[in-house]
């Protein structure tokens, strides 16, 4: 099987999350049967599965969705040495040693981010801006509107491995995006991947 059209169909639902055949297939301008064919042969290697989905009258619907084996196949930033470091650094220094370094990570990242974002001052463009960032660094991130607002989307999370293991780098990370956006937002976490969801979603709102 093609690497490109393997990858290409592997980003697709991990952005998306279960999808059909027919939804993969007018997007990447091939026949259903063509993407039945790919997802088959994903599905012998273990990176996907099918569901079935009964929606109204007729036949249940077939959608495709990744396995957790599957999330392997995506960047974890060097997961199993940075679980050891940290470890090591708890075991060491204590929780309180290990929390002072996701702060000052933090701290790191706060500036990195900010001069990236210094000349954006309307919300959409810090938004953007971010979800940028945040794509080069693996997070497939992009920005969608909501009622009053934006929602940042993070389909993929290459820490995530480490964050099982110190849960304050999210709550870190959250307080990231509040500083990046400004006191005049309100940034809240609405879905979570260590928490059983398929993606991290943040609602960005302006405070009126």
């Amino acid at each position: 099987m093609d690497s490109r059209a393997r990858r290409h169909l592997l980003e697709m639902i991990k952005s998306r999350g279960p999808t059909d055949a027919s939804s993969l297939a007018s997007e990447l301008n091939i026949t259903p049967m063509a993407v039945r064919q790919h997802m088959y042969a994903l599905a012998e290697e273990g990176l996907v599965e099918a569901q079935s989905v009964k929606k109204g009258v007729g036949r249940p619907s077939k959608l495709w969705a990744l396995t957790e084996a599957a999330h392997d196949f995506f960047p974890q930033g060097y997961a199993e040495l940075t679980v050891s470091l940290m470890q090591t650094i708890r075991e060491t220094f204590g929780e309180e040693g290990l929390d002072k370094i996701v702060e000052t990570r933090g701290n790191q990242l706060a500036k990195v981010y900010g001069k990236e974002l210094e000349d954006k001052h309307t919300l959409r463009d810090r938004a953007e801006a971010l979800a940028a960032i945040r794509t080069r660094e693996g997070y497939m991130s992009h920005i969608e509107e909501i009622d009053d607002g934006l929602l940042l989307i993070e389909n993929h999370c290459p820490i995530c491995t480490a964050a099982k293991s110190c849960t304050g780098l999210c709550a870190s990370e959250l307080d990231l995006f509040q500083k990046m956006m400004g006191k005049e937002v309100t940034v809240k976490r609405t879905d979570h991947i260590l928490r059983g969801a398929r993606r991290c979603a943040y609602e960005l709102k302006p405070i009126s």
